[in-house]
């Protein structure tokens, strides 16, 4: 069995959730270079040990390894790619976005050229690349289909030959290395998270693993079934998974991908503590956009040391039936109480910025967040959009839970009154779309002060959607953000 790599406590992505541009921007929509300059800044100024290259619905730069090496070389030679720093690819899913399936095979066949990049970079064997991260994983097969596809087709080509002739593929162009890579399973459903744990163990049972990282969505969740759901499914998630480590003595390493908004994971500079309470038992945390460029230098390094330095416990034993009942309950309630809301969603959606080069949002060449039959916007932009307008959507949802689910949530959901009062600051009582019944709800549960200047602002922005007057409304939706110190 292969020693086990230090596995990074902290995994910088690409998620789009930040109001400031980067100083190194060309551009407000980051791409390209852009995102091999943020790469270096990561790692040689916050400290960030693990970068994601997202290989999925935006052009796709194969070549990240090379240009990290050769613009950043005296950097990169102190701290070895692979070894001290991790590039982790996200690759398409091919069962779920056609349109992208081959992206996935170029990205797999990219692997080993990037090998040989690092061994002349280094003068030496080095695997900058032995990682991917398949979103939207469903079952065991679709992880091990790029298991299976990597060793066999990428590696395994090597040992062909050519023509008939005694000459193979390795004589002619040289070896594939590294001769297999592990494949990282992202669950984002209900049905995949409550099952995350089965689907982990059929995949590792016929293989010689030295561990196995696991990463759990955050914010897809919320959008398919509210807060309450999302928190709940993955300390379901979290426990199952320690399960299956102290069953198998094979470590499990979870990922969690939290942004900063409430609604996404709250995590935030200021928040580390908090969020590390929530969900003990993660290996590692996502620092998105916001968290990287809404805050003061000084803080995001501070707590991506706290990140790191944090020692890792076991999951909270929750009550998983009791759990169940909460979570259908009021996923119907917040399904019911989005409905109306997917029209204006919608509408706002058109102007909130984009922050990344991305060509596959949704429809026909991308796939679509389907809520209770409605097409919506993407997480993110989803979540800009009812805060822009006064409604947090944290607070959708509560109506179904009763004094017995409240108690039976506190005690399983740490944060929860501390999440719903950082969101609650920023509702707008006057919101014309504002129900009544999730006011209450939302009063109920605990209260808080109104940001009075964000109030203001979501006030100009639902008046200038009532008069179809949307010149400024992308520049008042990003007052709004700064407030809050993220988009969406």
């Amino acid at each position: 069995m292969e020693k086990i790599p230090r596995i990074p406590r902290c995994m910088s992505t690409q998620h789009p959730d930040n109001v400031h541009v980067p100083f190194f921007a060309e551009s407000s929509e980051l791409g390209g270079e852009d995102e091999v300059r943020e790469a270096y800044y990561v790692y040689s100024h916050l400290g960030c040990r693990e970068q994601m290259w997202d290989c999925e619905g935006k052009e796709v730069d194969n070549f990240v390894v090379k240009k990290l090496l050769s613009n950043y070389s005296q950097f990169f030679s102190a701290k070895k790619l692979g070894q001290d720093l991790f590039l982790t690819l996200r690759v398409p899913n091919p069962d779920v976005e056609k349109a992208e399936a081959k992206i996935l095979l170029e990205t797999l066949e990219s692997i080993p050229r990037s090998f040989d990049i690092a061994r002349l970079f280094y003068k030496e064997d080095a695997v900058p690349i032995f990682e991917v991260i398949l979103p939207m994983t469903g079952n065991h097969a679709s992880i091990d289909n790029i298991y299976q596809y990597y060793a066999d087709f990428v590696v395994g080509k090597q040992d062909k030959r050519l023509g008939g002739r005694d000459i193979t593929i390795a004589d002619w162009i040289g070896t594939f290395s590294p001769r297999r890579i592990n494949v990282i399973p992202l669950f984002e459903d209900k049905e995949s998270m409550l099952e995350s744990h089965m689907t982990v163990h059929r995949y590792m049972r016929d293989k010689n693993l030295s561990y196995q990282r696991v990463f759990l969505a955050r914010s897809d969740p919320a959008m398919n079934y509210g807060l309450v759901s999302a928190v709940l499914l993955n300390k379901i998630a979290l426990k199952n998974l320690h399960a299956l480590q102290q069953k198998n003595n094979i470590p499990i390493y979870p990922i969690i991908g939290v942004g900063s908004a409430p609604f996404r994971g709250n995590l935030r500079p200021d928040t580390v503590d908090r969020t590390v309470r929530e969900y003990p038992s993660v290996h590692t945390f996502t620092l998105q956009s916001a968290f990287k460029y809404d805050y003061p230098l000084d803080a995001v390094k501070a707590a991506i040391r706290q990140l790191e330095e944090r020692e890792v416990a076991a999951p909270q034993d929750v009550d998983e039936p009791r759990c169940r009942e909460i979570i259908e309950k009021y996923t119907r309630a917040y399904i019911r109480e989005l409905l109306p809301l997917s029209d204006i969603i919608n509408k706002v959606a058109a102007f909130i910025p984009g922050r990344r080069k991305r060509k596959l949002h949704i429809g026909l060449f991308g796939y679509s967040r389907n809520t209770g039959g409605i097409s919506l916007p993407r997480a993110i932009t989803f979540t800009a959009a009812l805060y822009s307008i006064g409604i947090p959507p944290e607070l959708l949802g509560l109506s179904a839970l009763d004094d017995a689910d409240l108690a039976s949530l506190r005690e399983m959901y740490v944060n929860f009154d501390q999440d719903i009062v950082d969101a609650q600051q920023y509702l707008n009582p006057d919101s014309p779309y504002l129900a009544p019944h999730i006011k209450k709800a939302a009063d109920r549960v605990a209260s808080c002060t109104i940001n009075e200047e964000h109030q203001r602002i979501s006030g100009e922005i639902i008046r200038a959607l009532d008069k179809n007057r949307t010149q400024d409304l992308t520049s008042d939706i990003l007052q709004a953000a700064a407030i809050r110190k993220f988009l969406g």
